[in-house]
């Protein structure tokens, strides 16, 4: 009940605030829906050279993928103006949105497109909880993010997620997904793919292209 009505008290604030109010993320014009189901929100949010989001909400617990080198500043509402911060393809981040929203605009202050993929938890699956398959390169309370770096050739640890998760490339390459009988898929994929898996699923991640591959995971608690 509180979450609901601090969501209540921070949409009230925002109708009363007048037409240049912060809006709902699901509002603003640069994150664009690029899968949705019960559990998770997936956004591409791509902002050209000079261009800005509109100031808006991030009332869920969300998780980032950065998919281009770019430059940007948050500038987070009641704080000065963000200082410039760098992206790169494979750079992941994990935030608390919940109880206390997040309301901030982001600004491309750099040369090239930003471009991100921004997850965020609409709701928890059921089933009971698990323990983290390796050290999360990023975490909040609804999911860890698994970050995969994989030379050419390589292949990662053989692993088992109990919990649904969605897999993004946030490079392009040929990925092999092998299971532990010796069964494998074998695909190219770009920057952006995704794939939900809600089913338990053991298996290795493979690069078959000639550049390095970096696969990131948001698992869910």
């Amino acid at each position: 009940m509180r979450l609901i009505f601090l969501g209540l008290v921070a949409l009230a604030a925002v109708a009363a605030a007048g037409p240049d109010a912060p809006v709902p993320v699901e509002k603003e014009p640069h994150h664009k829906t690029a899968f949705q189901n019960d559990y998770v929100q997936a956004f591409r949010v791509t902002i050209e050279p000079g261009q800005a989001t509109l100031v808006h909400i991030h009332a869920h617990d969300d998780g980032a993928v950065r998919l281009r080198d770019s430059t940007f500043a948050s500038d987070v509402q009641g704080q000065p103006p963000g200082k410039p911060e760098e992206a790169h393809p494979g750079g992941v981040s994990a935030r608390n949105n919940e109880p206390t929203p997040l309301i901030h605009r982001v600004r491309n202050v750099g040369a090239t497109q930003f471009d991100v993929i921004d997850v965020q938890v609409l709701s928890r699956p059921p089933g009971a909880a698990s323990e983290a398959i390796a050290t999360p390169a990023a975490e909040n309370a609804r999911m860890r993010v698994y970050r995969w770096d994989l030379a050419p050739g390589a292949t990662s640890p053989t692993h088992t997620h109990k919990r649904p998760y969605l897999i993004i490339a946030a490079t392009d390459t040929h990925l092999r997904m092998t299971s532990p009988d010796g069964r494998s898929m074998e695909h190219p994929i770009q920057a952006g793919d995704m794939h939900w898996v809600d089913t338990e699923v053991t298996h290795s991640l493979g690069n078959t292209g000639g550049e390095k591959a970096v696969m990131v995971e948001f698992e869910l608690k």
